[in-house]
């Protein structure tokens, strides 16, 4: 994942940006949380990653998760959660996605 796609989705080191898609993740976050944004979800992990203006070691990268990373871990962390598998629209494929 570059810095350049976490900045252009919207997540910049001032917070995130008015009609982007970060800001339309953080909605719909919200809107499925009950009103709030979790620690460690998607939009507060990209928002970090955009707040320190780096990427780097994250683990996220464009030929996949690289092992042992803090990415390895957060996927790890989610699929022990949901029973195995990381779900669809979790922290982790969106996070990778981007």
């Amino acid at each position: 994942m570059s810095d350049q796609n976490v900045r252009n989705a919207g997540f910049t080191s001032s917070g995130i940006s008015g009609g982007s898609l970060a800001s339309s993740l953080m909605s719909r976050e919200a809107k499925s949380s009950g009103g709030g944004v979790r620690s460690g979800g998607p939009t507060s992990t990209l928002q970090e990653m955009g707040a320190r203006g780096s990427t780097h070691s994250s683990g996220f990268t464009s030929s996949g998760i690289s092992g042992g990373s803090p990415a390895a871990h957060m996927m790890s962390q989610e699929a022990r959660s949901h029973g195995g598998g990381t779900p669809r629209g979790g922290t982790t494929s969106t996070v990778q996605s981007i």
